[in-house]
């Protein structure tokens, strides 16, 4: 999958592993695999929906988000990076269409 992030000093703070262990701490190594999972999959469909992993739509004030669980109540943010943003006719996600995604934040929103 394609990833790009909301701003450039988020993806310096991803894509060094020094900069990753400092700004993120416990969560660097599960925020590692989590990116290296998004990498790999094809579309969003085939990310895990189980834990570790556990992908799924966010709803309310960050409807049209997804998260991915990391440590606890963090996880990290992203949307479709597509325009228009492929969705389902009931509102939801396209998961099997979205093959490009832009990385948010990593937070405890709970």
């Amino acid at each position: 999958m394609d990833i790009s992030f909301k701003t450039n000093k988020l993806a310096k703070q991803m894509h060094d592993d020094a900069a990753l262990k400092r700004h993120f701490g416990d969560r660097a190594k599960p925020l590692k695999l989590r990116l290296r999972v998004l990498a790999v999959a094809p579309t969003l469909a085939a990310v895990p929906v189980t834990p570790p992993d556990r992908c799924h739509q966010m709803s309310g004030d960050r409807a049209g988000q997804v998260a991915v669980m990391l440590t606890g109540n963090w996880r990290l943010i992203f949307e479709p990076n597509h325009d228009p943003v492929p969705c389902l006719p009931d509102g939801g996600l396209e998961l099997a269409a979205v093959t490009a995604i832009r990385i948010l934040e990593v937070v405890d929103y709970h």
